[in-house]
């Protein structure tokens, strides 16, 4: 117990310096002016049966007080709650034009939402004017200027894609438990700082908002070069970064998902659906994966319990502090969400849980389901 209680200390003092401080919660849109001619934009929002959402969502888009030209293409994936006839409903009280169209059934090999992101940025490309396309979520409320901020932080920084992370909902139990760690690990895995130094190697964005140079995502092949991806917001970033456009993350203070999750299982799906696709449904990855889960997050308290069991005060004292710098770390996030703090020293419980989800990700993906978006499962044997 003592050596693993060091092994995790060790871990967590190497985390919290030398892993792009990702802890912290403080990037944010880098400083921006307003250019002098405001360049059109179109917003690409893929739906598929957001019937439930969009009331919230699409009137925040709509009513985007945007300089220049700007429309809203929402592009109804095969949906069967009448989503596109809402949003038609939506549009007939005013704001910013907006175009509703199908895809028709997706092509074999294509992914999740990108084959409906594939049909709206053809209809951008016909009408040929639009130097940039916002591609957001339709659970995703955007702030009045939440457009015209984007659009300033691309031109200032000179940025090919701008991506913000959503402020997730967070009111029931469960999203209290596990919504804000989903975020802490997703920064932990791509630190904000790291992928937003120019010509870093670490590259990745946020699909529920995610500001395109035009030019550059036709340079980059997208969505067609990506068709494949489980992980497409990632995916789409590294597109984007090996064609030679610089990329930027970080937190959304202007955009917020308002979609609820009504308990554990909802969650669950969300993250088991690309956890294995993450590691590249690879065994040794998997494996790798769950013992550093265990030696960094659940370690702790079992050192700590172990030894104030054992009579042990050097393992119990390395698991405690371990445990400290772990919950410490956990803080900005909490905060960042409006969660009470006492929150922080379940980490190693809500860790514990999306380890099982990684697991249950692989162990579906070798029993042949593949992934699943809104009903449709891909990377299976005969799926679509």
């Amino acid at each position: 117990m003592e050596w693993i209680g060091a092994g995790s200390l060790a871990a967590w003092v190497w985390l919290a310096l030398a892993q792009g401080f990702f802890w912290r919660t403080d990037v944010r849109l880098p400083g921006r002016t307003d250019p002098e001619r405001w360049p059109p934009v179109a917003v690409v929002v893929p739906a598929r049966d957001e019937a439930e959402v969009l009331p919230v969502s699409l009137p925040s888009l709509l009513a985007q007080k945007y300089p220049g030209r700007a429309e809203v293409i929402l592009v109804d994936d095969g949906s069967t709650d009448g989503t596109g006839g809402l949003a038609r409903e939506l549009a007939a009280r005013g704001g910013l034009p907006l175009t509703v169209t199908a895809p028709g059934e997706p092509e074999p090999g294509w992914t999740g939402k990108l084959w409906a992101v594939r049909h709206g940025m053809a209809l951008v490309r016909e009408r040929g004017d639009a130097e940039y396309v916002l591609l957001t979520d339709a659970d995703i409320a955007h702030a009045p200027d939440s457009l015209r901020e984007l659009v300033a932080a691309a031109h200032s920084a000179d940025l090919d894609l701008v991506s913000q992370m959503a402020r997730l909902r967070v009111v029931s139990f469960w999203e209290r438990l596990i919504v804000p760690a989903f975020v802490y690990f997703f920064a932990q895995l791509y630190p904000f700082r790291w992928v937003n130094r120019p010509g870093a190697r670490t590259a990745a964005a946020a699909g529920g908002c995610v500001l395109l140079r035009r030019a550059v995502s036709e340079r980059a092949g997208v969505p067609d070069s990506i068709r494949h991806a489980v992980i497409d917001d990632v995916t789409l970033a590294r597109a984007v970064q090996r064609a030679g456009g610089r990329i930027w993350l970080g937190l959304g203070d202007r955009v917020e998902s308002v979609r609820p999750y009504a308990g554990l299982g909802t969650l669950w799906r969300m993250v088991s659906r690309s956890a294995y696709a993450q590691l590249r449904h690879n065994p040794l990855l998997l494996a790798g994966t769950v013992a550093g889960l265990a030696l960094v997050y659940l370690a702790p308290p079992v050192a700590l319990a172990a030894g104030l069991a054992a009579g042990s005060a050097t393992a119990a004292a390395l698991g405690g502090a371990a445990w400290a710098v772990m919950a410490g770390t956990y803080l900005p996030m909490l905060r960042y969400y409006r969660q009470p703090l006492w929150l922080a020293p379940l980490l190693p419980g809500t860790a514990l849980l999306y380890l099982l989800m990684t697991v249950d990700s692989a162990v579906q993906h070798y029993r042949g389901r593949g992934a699943a978006w809104k009903g449709r499962t891909y990377g299976a044997p005969g799926a679509s």
